[in-house]
């Protein structure tokens, strides 16, 4: 018993040594990286034209053309009017026409690297309070390629308009849209956490889309000088493709551990073609593009696309929600032309 007891005391006395060893020896236990300190603070947009700021117009020069690189970002994107305590700084990655695979690590535009490659490069010289995504819609969904359909419906009156060629697949593309959103999601929290931010570090907001039109537009514009939209085909878009899509982007938000915000009532009242003060872009034609081989497939780009009052509106709501800890909200009309942060109901 002795002996054993003078064992034990070798032990005890040996086990800080022995540690001690571990932390300054060759092979020393190194702690993880930690958020930068002392560093400019700054929000960083991911995602797609909804993000960018396509529709707004005054894009970056080394973003309206050149090396085929149309990502179309704005000085009055959306991100461009958040405002967090604290936040100097402001990167916009997101791309007119980007998918999620534009965003994970092993994706890349044809231009441009991985957007989270692109996170990844400044999170330890920046301290990132927030990242904020617009994702999907370019995926299965395929929303703005749908729209396009819808203008070349009006001109077949005799044919079903484009809500009912696609309604029987339409929650079927917003499925397989979501399991694509959440891996863009982790890959962006993958990136944070390898650069030291846990979870809770950081706002990481994933949004949806506004309803671009509405079926009470103005008939003297439902035609090529605004909206050469069915109505039919307006109350599809309406009640069906953005509800729909606006789900599937909730439970991407949930299944990815980010924050979501609706934004798909936030601009009712303020469609294109619905007169008054609007925040999306109407059937919109850059005629100098037709001009140009190299930019004439871009002609009509940023067509039914908020504008820069639309953004700045939706900014108002995103600048309220990063001040809540609430995992959920929507931005929706608040009575008097504008929009407020509305928190679901318990």
């Amino acid at each position: 018993m002795r002996n054993f007891l003078r064992r034990a005391a070798v032990i005890l006395i040996a086990f800080p040594v022995f540690a001690l060893l571990l932390l300054t020896g060759d092979n020393r236990i190194v702690p993880p990286p930690r958020p930068p300190e002392d560093v400019p603070h700054a929000i960083v947009a991911l995602g797609d034209s909804t993000m960018s700021g396509e529709g707004a117009g005054n894009y970056t020069p080394d973003t309206d053309g050149p090396r085929n690189d149309w990502c179309h970002r704005s000085p009055q994107a959306m991100v461009q009017h958040v405002k967090l305590a604290g936040v100097t700084k402001i990167f916009n990655f997101a791309c007119s026409g980007a998918d999620a695979q534009a965003i994970r690590l092993d994706g890349q535009h044809p231009i441009e690297p991985s957007q989270a490659a692109q996170l990844g490069a400044i999170a330890s010289r920046y301290r990132i309070d927030a990242v904020l995504v617009a994702v999907g819609a370019n995926d299965n969904p395929q929303f703005g390629a749908l729209l396009t359909n819808c203008v070349d419906a009006i001109f077949a009156s005799a044919k079903p308009g484009c809500g009912k060629q696609v309604d029987g697949q339409w929650q079927n593309r917003v499925n397989a849209m979501v399991p694509k959103v959440v891996a863009a999601l982790r890959d962006v929290r993958r990136v944070m956490i390898e650069h030291g931010y846990a979870d809770t570090a950081y706002h990481l907001v994933l949004q949806s889309y506004a309803a671009p039109v509405a079926p009470d537009m103005l008939r003297s514009l439902q035609n090529l000088s605004g909206c050469p939209l069915r109505t039919d085909d307006l109350r599809w878009v309406q009640d069906r493709a953005v509800p729909a899509l606006n789900d599937g982007m909730r439970l991407a938000a949930q299944q990815g551990g980010a924050r979501f915000l609706d934004l798909s009532r936030a601009g009712v009242g303020h469609e294109a073609c619905a007169g008054g003060q609007e925040w999306f872009t109407r059937l919109t034609v850059n005629w100098q593009d037709f001009q140009d081989q190299a930019r004439y497939g871009h002609a009509l780009q940023q067509t039914f696309h908020p504008n820069a009052a639309g953004y700045t509106a939706f900014a108002q709501c995103m600048s309220q929600f990063l001040t809540l800890t609430e995992r959920q909200a929507a931005c929706v009309p608040d009575g008097h032309g504008s929009v407020q942060l509305a928190l679901p109901t318990t």
